[in-house]
């Protein structure tokens, strides 16, 4: 008997760090990391004790009666954003609760989440670069400049999805969607196209602005998780600092 709890106990360990670091690396906040983690440990009959860092987590598992116990710890995957997931995953605990879902149904349900299909690529180039194209618009330029901030958007998330597929640090390739699309925009100052290009070249890098990381730093600190607020805020600092490098090296070569 003690042995099934035991692998009972290491079975819900499991499951509770994969989706730990699935939250953790895909956007979540520490808070909701822990509070979607408790949630499930306790419709499943289990008790707690947590220990989140920015690159990994910590888990102890113990049985409500405390016969029985594990702990393991978990490396958390390089950080990026999937809301999908996220959202998801919140959904599943809470059906955790309603539908009282054993562990390997929750696992089922982890691997059914983690295989929802992306959107195309083309699509996602597409909307991110007319989202560059709207900035412009929004800080006063017109179409020919707002066509420049399209082509400079679009050609600079694509260097930095080439860049992550050949395994660049992250911030590196940052540094090269900025200084791409800033060479693209930079262009169309050059050339003179439009009354107000400078317009195309301040918002053709604003799809590589670390909101995520800076909104979850504020929100980790607020809510004294201090250590992991400052970790993304610098973080996102550091992806501030790509950016600027990357914009500043070509508005160099441009002379502007």
């Amino acid at each position: 008997m003690a042995t099934e709890r035991t692998t009972n106990s290491k079975a819900v360990e499991d499951m509770l760090l994969n989706v730990g670091t699935l939250l953790m690396s895909n956007g979540a906040s520490t808070g909701r990391v822990r509070t979607t983690i408790n949630r499930i440990a306790d419709a499943l009959g289990y008790e707690v004790e947590l220990l989140i860092t920015s690159r990994s987590l910590m888990l102890t598992v113990t049985t409500e009666d405390g016969s029985d116990y594990t702990s393991s710890v978990k490396r958390t995957p390089p950080h990026g954003v999937n809301f999908k997931l996220v959202s998801g995953i919140s959904r599943l605990s809470w059906r955790v609760i309603e539908e009282e879902l054993s562990v390997e149904q929750i696992n089922q349900d982890i691997e059914r989440i983690k295989s929802l299909p992306h959107y195309p690529r083309l699509v996602v180039l597409a909307l991110v670069a007319l989202a560059g194209a709207s900035f412009c618009r929004l800080f006063g330029g017109e179409v020919p400049e707002m066509m420049a901030a399209f082509t400079a958007t679009f050609f600079g998330l694509f260097i930095r999805q080439e860049a992550l597929k050949m395994r660049f640090n992250p911030y590196i390739s940052i540094f090269f969607a900025s200084f791409a699309a800033a060479m693209v925009a930079g262009l169309s100052i050059k050339l003179n196209i439009g009354h107000s290009p400078e317009n195309a070249l301040a918002t053709s890098v604003l799809f590589l602005i670390p909101g995520v990381p800076l909104i979850n730093s504020l929100s980790d600190l607020m809510d004294g998780n201090t250590l992991n607020g400052m970790v993304r805020g610098v973080n996102g600092l550091i992806i501030a600092f790509s950016i600027a490098l990357g914009l500043m090296l070509a508005m160099q070569i441009y002379s502007l």
